[in-house]
C-alpha cells in the first residue's frame, strides 16, 4: 500500500472510531479537561444515532472489528485487563476473542481442500459449522475417519491482504507518533510496530503454528502446568491447521469458571507458573494467552490453543528476567536495580541507589495484598513515570514478553480475583535461581564463556599471524597458548572462590 493510501486508511480508522463514539466516549465527558471536552463535543456530533447505541465497550468492539485484525488484537489485550479499564468495558470487548462473525462453511471446506490437496471427506467423517471466530481465522468442529474429535482452524479469505494493509497503517501511525509526540519516543513506536507486524505476519502460515504447537507441547509436558492438543499433521497446510479437541471449557465463557470441582486458585497459579516455566526454563512461550485461547477442566487443568504468536528469549534475557523477579520476591530492590543497569535497561549515567529507591516505592505496596486490593492502573501509571525519569526505552526484543505478562496477570485476576501473583511465581523462579545461579552453574557458565573466548582468540590468531615457514609442533601459535593458560588459571580461581 502506498503512503497516501495508508494515510487515507489511518484517517478512515479515526472516522470509524468517531462515528461509533469510541474515540472520546460521551460517558467520560466529566473527566476530560476543558480543551479535550470541546474536541469531544465536536466528535459526538459526527456519531450517527445508530452508532451511538450501546455501552462504550460495545461501541469500541464494534469499531475495532471493522478496522481489522491488528485493531482486534489490541481489543483482545484490553479485554484481559478489567482491573484497568473496568469490568463492564472488558466484558464488552471480550467478544473480540473468539466470537467474531464467521464466514460460510462452504468457503471453509474449499479452503481446506485447496490447502491440503485432498477432499474434506477423505480426511474427516464430519465437518461442522464454525464454533469460534477470531481476527485471522475461525475454528470448525470435525471428526476424523478414525473417530477422533478435532478442531480445524481455517484462515479467513483475503486475510493476508488485510494484514498487509493494516501493517502499512501501523507503520505510518508509528512514524507520526515518533515525530509529533516527543514523550512517546522512548516507547520506540516504530520498533514496537515492527514487532507486532512481524508476529502477525507469521500467523498467516498455519504450518508454522503447527510446528509451534508441537514444540510447546513438548515444553509444557516437562512441568504439567498446561497442556497442548496434539497436532494432526495430515490436516496441516499453509491455511489449515487440525488439532485434537481441547479438553474443558473455554475461559472466554463465564460458564467455564463455574464447572463443578474447579479449583480457581490452583488454576490461576498454574497459568502463571506455566508461562514462567516456558519463558525461564525453555526460552520459548505462548505469547497470546488470552481467555479465548485457554480451556479449563477440573480440578485445575489448563489447555492452550492458537500458537500463531510464540515468544523467544535468549539466555541473557532469561537470566535478567529471573533475577529481576527474584529480587522483587526477596524485596531486594538494590539487586533489581543492578540487574536493570547490567542489562542496559537503564542508562549508565543514573544512580543505582536512587533507582532502587524508586523500585521500592512500586514494590512495597504490592506485597501481602490480594490482586483485588491492588489498582493496577495506578501501578502502571507509577511505572510509566519512573521509566520516564530514568530514560528507559522500550526494548523491542521484550515486547512479546511484556505483552504476555500483562495478559497472563489479567487473566489470572479474572480466574481468581484474590490471586497473589508473587506467591504463584515463587516456586518457578526459585527453582530457576537455585539451578542456574548456584556455584556449580556459575562455574559451568564461566567455562562455556571461556571456551567461546578461546575459539574467538584462536580465530583472531589464525587471521593475524602470517603463515610460518614451518608448522608449529602442536598447531597453535604462542598467543593461543598464552590465552589458554590465562583462561584456565582464571577458571580454576573462580571455581575455587565459588565453591569455597
Amino acid at each position: 500500500m502506498s503512503g497516501p493510501a495508508a494515510f487515507g486508511r489511518l484517517i478512515g480508522a479515526g472516522w470509524t472510531l468517531a462515528r461509533n463514539d469510541a474515540l472520546l466516549p460521551r460517558e467520560l465527558d466529566p473527566l476530560y479537561p476543558p480543551a479535550v471536552r470541546s474536541a469531544a463535543a465536536a466528535l459526538h456530533l459526527l456519531a450517527g444515532r445508530e452508532a451511538r447505541q450501546g455501552r462504550p465497550g460495545e461501541r469500541l468492539a464494534r469499531a475495532l472489528e471493522r478496522l481489522g485484525p491488528v485493531a482486534i488484537k489490541l481489543g483482545q489485550l484490553l479485554s484481559t485487563r478489567a482491573d484497568i479499564i473496568g469490568t463492564e468495558f472488558a466484558e464488552d470487548l471480550s467478544r473480540l476473542k473468539d466470537r467474531l462473525a464467521p464466514f460460510p462453511t462452504e468457503i471453509a471446506r474449499r479452503e481446506v481442500e485447496l490447502s491440503l490437496g485432498r477432499t474434506v471427506d477423505s480426511l474427516f467423517e464430519t465437518f461442522g459449522e464454525a464454533v469460534a471466530g477470531a481476527s485471522l481465522a475461525q475454528a470448525h468442529e470435525a471428526r476424523l475417519l478414525d473417530g477422533r474429535r478435532v478442531a480445524v482452524k481455517v484462515l479467513r479469505p483475503g486475510i493476508a491482504r488485510r494484514v498487509a494493509e493494516d501493517a502499512e497503517v501501523l507503520r505510518l501511525a508509528a512514524r507520526l507518533v515518533e515525530r509529533w509526540a516527543a514523550p512517546a519516543r522512548r516507547l520506540e513506536p516504530r520498533a514496537f510496530a515492527a514487532t507486532v507486524i512481524r508476529a502477525t505476519e507469521l500467523e498467516l502460515d498455519l504450518r508454522l503454528e503447527a510446528a509451534g504447537a508441537d514444540e510447546l507441547g513438548e515444553v509444557m509436558a516437562a512441568d504439567g502446568y498446561m497442556a497442548v492438543p496434539k497436532v494432526v499433521w495430515d490436516g496441516v497446510g499453509k491455511r489449515v491447521l487440525t488439532l485434537e479437541w481441547a479438553e474443558g471449557g473455554a475461559l472466554s465463557s463465564p460458564a467455564a469458571l463455574e464447572q463443578a470441582g474447579l479449583d480457581r486458585k490452583a488454576l490461576a497459579d498454574n497459568l502463571i507458573r506455566a508461562f514462567l516455566a516456558q519463558a525461564l526454563d525453555h526460552g520459548v512461550f505462548h505469547a497470546d494467552l488470552h481467555e479465548g485461547n485457554l480451556f479449563a477442566a477440573p480440578p485445575a487443568r489448563l489447555m492452550a490453543v492458537d500458537f500463531g504468536i510464540i515468544g523467544r528469549l535468549g539466555a541473557s534475557e532469561r537470566r535478567y528476567l529471573a533475577e529481576i523477579l527474584w529480587g522483587f520476591l526477596e524485596r531486594d530492590y538494590e539487586r533489581v536495580a543492578r540487574v536493570h543497569f547490567e542489562a542496559g535497561y537503564v542508562p549508565a549515567g543514573h544512580s543505582i541507589a536512587a533507582f532502587a529507591q524508586a523500585l521500592r516505592a512500586v514494590g512495597e505496596p504490592l506485597f501481602g495484598r490480594a490482586a483485588s486490593q491492588v489498582s493496577m492502573s495506578r501501578v502502571l501509571t507509577q511505572l510509566f513515570e519512573i521509566t520516564a525519569i530514568y530514560d528507559m526505552h522500550l526494548r523491542p526484543e521484550l515486547v512479546l514478553l511484556q505483552k504476555t505478562m500483562m495478559t497472563v496477570e489479567g487473566v489470572g485476576r479474572r480466574i481468581y480475583p484474590d490471586h497473589d501473583i508473587w506467591a504463584a511465581a515463587e516456586p518457578v523462579v526459585r527453582r530457576w535461581i537455585l539451578r542456574e545461579l548456584s556455584p556449580a552453574a556459575r562455574v559451568k557458565r564461566f567455562a562455556d564463556e571461556a571456551a567461546e573466548a578461546l575459539r574467538n582468540i584462536a580465530r583472531m590468531a589464525r587471521s593475524a599471524e602470517a603463515p610460518p615457514p614451518a608448522p608449529e609442533p602442536r598447531g597453535g601459535g604462542p598467543l593461543l597458548w598464552f590465552a589458554l593458560g590465562a583462561v584456565t588459571s582464571g577458571l580454576a580461581y573462580v571455581a575455587a572462590a565459588l565453591l569455597r
